[in-house]
């Protein structure tokens, strides 16, 4: 969950860092830091964000060719000067950065302490660096090979970056179960937790594997072994984005800039993918296993946060079109109840980053059982894209802003391509419906930009309820899972408590809460269930509730009872998500700004959740 960056080369490594932890920042902004080698090794770190770091070192020493940045996110420690990160071994020659937890940090700690350690933050961390200063003083072995011995000796996860004072031209890094990528430039080395600090300064990357150390030095010799010190070979590949993809392009904030985006990255999730002419969907990550995907026993879908609910649609879509049973599991709970998982189920993981700790886990416990897995994530080369048997990306590209939009969008979009081409070869739907679904799936980008385009209604409709404390959605159907989404977004951005529910359980529970002062937000596209959520409208209405209703265009009757409507254009049902989610992002952003709440970075949150 926090941000890591690292350079080696001629360049001053200082902007380099900087730079790269801004890029990074949405991965944790609790505190950061850096660790420069110049002569000697020197550490600044400050609580706050990243510029809190640059006002702190403005009039400071920040020369040096190798250093090593962090951007942390609170797991041990609270958020101070003193935890942040880098952190230093006891004789000052070491310094680490770390993403992920050390679980057995107290036992190693323990020891430590006995032999004369002393430790001066709260972190893992620092146990971690302490353990490389021990080995490499009883062992009287370089750098590269204490933090090797160490990681035998720890559990957990973790993706760190170490550099020594006593072997100034060298970086060591290692990861296993958070993400690690090198830059390759000319006699010169970038290490970040994603692509985003590099692609400005090389397009060439080494995505290190699990339980892989890799070694750098300034002479440009790069080297990789296992843990079991076992040198390998590696795989060079080429960045497909660009420096624009990571800017704000002029929106004032990553989160409206990716909302806008995606007529576009729906348009991408389907590109290659959906010929209407020919009347094909061609998945290639389905194609060497559509057999047993078409006639598993079950499908169980696992995920996390925004991913889930995306999985919840996935369930509606695979049941409703394809026909088969499937499941959606928190993966942060599935693998503690002892699921039953057999051969003949297929899991289906979802994940933005593809880094997700519980879902990476989850996925473990269904290869032990030889299910087939299946991924759905956006980041190439990420985690559960190479443990999964087979899978697909999204193509959202960067999703920069904390709470997701466009890539719940590709989620869905992809998971609606799964289930027609699943149904289309299963012959569950009619191929008059077939064609009727693909074509409006194609038709959807355009339709997309006309319910964006009613930002400024929306704003309005913020300004009116930008002070409660409380919100209700509610959704039937297909719609369901969107009022959990909607809910979700408003409490992540603009820390309004909000709750999503199934409309006919409203009166099981909720309604006690609903007055004069709760905004209701109604689900009320046209559908199978419409005229029941018109009964649900009236229910609200009756106890003075006030209604913001999200219909079909044209829908008379509901915007005649309603307090106020958004207008989607008219789909078949199982695409409404696709449209109906687009306005519950935009209220939610206008509702978080008006508030003075930070909308791409929100108190406490992460975007990439990489420990359990």
């Amino acid at each position: 969950m926090c941000g890591i960056v690292a350079y080696i080369g001629s360049k001053d490594a200082f902007p380099i860092l900087i730079k790269g932890l801004q890029r990074l920042e949405y991965r944790g902004y609790d505190s950061a830091g850096i660790a420069l080698l110049n002569s000697e090794l020197t550490v600044y770190k400050k609580k706050g964000k990243v510029q809190d770091l640059e006002a702190f070192t403005k009039e400071m020493d920040v020369t040096g060719k190798v250093g090593i940045g962090h951007t942390r996110w609170a797991t041990h420690g609270e958020p101070n000067d003193t935890n942040a990160h880098p952190h230093q071994s006891g004789n000052k020659d070491i310094a680490i950065i770390h993403n992920g937890i050390i679980e057995n940090y107290e036992s190693l700690k323990t020891a430590l302490v006995n032999e004369g350690h002393v430790f001066l933050s709260d972190t893992d961390t620092e146990v971690l660096v302490h353990l490389i200063e021990a080995i490499q003083n009883k062992e009287k072995v370089d750098v590269a090979e204490a933090v090797r011995i160490a990681l035998t000796k720890v559990v957990g996860a973790y993706a760190i970056v170490v550099i020594s004072n006593k072997e100034p031209n060298k970086i060591v890094a290692a990861r296993k179960g958070s993400p690690l990528v090198v830059g390759l430039g000319e006699n010169e080395f970038f290490l970040a937790s994603d692509a985003s600090p590099i692609v400005e300064y090389t397009k060439n990357v080494v995505y290190i594997k699990e339980e892989e150390i890799v070694i750098l030095n300034s002479n440009g010799e790069m080297t990789i072994k296992t843990i079991d010190n076992e040198i390998q070979t590696p795989f060079i590949q080429r960045l497909n984005i660009e420096i624009e993809a990571i800017e704000k392009g002029g929106y004032q904030h990553y989160m409206l800039k990716e909302i806008h985006q995606q007529p576009s990255t729906v348009a991408d999730a389907m590109r290659g993918r959906l010929n209407v002419k020919k009347g094909l969907i061609t998945l290639g990550g389905l194609a060497e296993f559509e057999n047993r995907i078409k006639n598993a026993d079950r499908l169980i879908i696992i995920a996390c946060g925004t991913s889930w609910i995306a999985g919840l649609i996935g369930e509606y879509l695979f049941e409703d079109l394809a026909r088969i049973p499937t499941e959606v599991e928190y993966a942060s709970e599935f693998r503690y109840r002892n699921p039953i998982i057999t051969n003949k189920d297929v899991v289906i993981a979802i994940s933005q980053s593809g880094e997700t700790a519980d879902t990476l886990a989850a996925l473990d416990l269904a290869n032990e059982k030889e299910a087939l897995t299946y991924g759905i994530c956006n980041v190439v080369g990420s985690s559960i894209a190479r443990v999964t048997d087979a899978g697909s990306y999204i193509h959202s590209g960067p999703e920069i802003g904390v709470a997701s939009t466009k890539s719940f969008t590709g989620q869905i979009t992809l998971l609606t391509l799964m289930a027609l081409q699943l149904a289309h070869n299963r012959g569950t739907i009619s191929q008059s419906y077939y064609f009727q679904l693909i074509n409006e799936l194609e038709a959807l980008p355009e339709k997309i930009k006309k319910v964006v385009e009613q930002d400024a209604k929306i704003k309005y409709i913020a300004k009116l309820w930008k002070d409660a404390d409380n919100a209700l959605y509610l959704g039937r159907g297909y719609n369901f899972p969107i009022a959990l989404e909607g809910a979700l977004k408003l409490k992540e951005i603009s820390y309004i408590h909000a709750e999503g529910y199934p409309a006919a359980e409203m009166k099981h529970g909720p309604i006690a809460l609903i007055d004069e002062n709760m905004p209701v937000v109604m689900i009320a596209t046209s559908g199978r269930t419409r005229e029941k959520l018109i009964s649900n409208i009236q229910e609200v209405k009756a106890r003075k509730g006030k209604v913001l209703a999200i219909i079909t265009e044209g829908d008379e009757h509901i915007t005649q009872i309603a307090d106020y409507v958004i207008e989607i254009p008219k789909t078949e049902e199982p695409l409404t998500p696709l449209l109906s989610v687009i306005p519950l992002q935009l209220l939610a952003y206008h509702i978080a700004v008006l508030r003075g709440c930070n909308v791409d970075q929100p108190r406490n949150l992460a975007k990439s959740v990489t420990v359990e």
